[in-house]
């Protein structure tokens, strides 16, 4: 179950709080997982505090017991991490000038960094512009 294993990564970004989306852009990734998970997770992860990876491991202990609908749910949150993650890399390598420029003195995380990037539009460079924009279109 490698599809798994790869899923349990997602799913611990998912449930720190990542701002990793699921197929519906405007889902909360922890109830897409509830959704696709909630009779493993109530059956077998109740008593589970949800953070530091916990209802990931808690998945791999009881992974031979998981539905196939439950499994496609981690891979699905998966494939999403992946392409949020290369998504974040295109965006910091071809970006990376004007976030030295415009959003020095922004906090990393809850987007805050791309949220800049986007108020300082007009300013930013055109290869930047093209990134953004590539990674809005997905």
């Amino acid at each position: 179950m490698n599809k798994l294993r790869i899923a349990g990564l997602a799913l611990v970004f998912v449930v720190s709080g990542s701002s990793v989306q699921a197929q519906d852009p405007d889902q909360d990734p922890l109830e897409f997982v509830m959704e696709g998970c909630g009779v493993e997770i109530e059956n077998y992860c109740s008593q589970v505090t949800l953070g530091e990876g916990r209802l990931a491991a808690c998945f791999f202990a009881h992974e031979d017991k998981l539905s196939t609908r439950c499994q496609h749910t981690l891979y699905d949150m998966a494939l999403a991490l992946d392409q949020a993650m290369n998504a974040m890399v295109y965006i910091a390598t071809e970006c990376e000038a004007d976030i030295d420029t415009f959003c020095a003195d922004v906090e990393p995380g809850d987007g805050a960094i791309l949220n800049c990037l986007s108020a300082e539009r007009e300013k930013i460079s055109e290869q930047c512009s093209t990134a953004l924009s590539d990674v809005e279109e997905e």
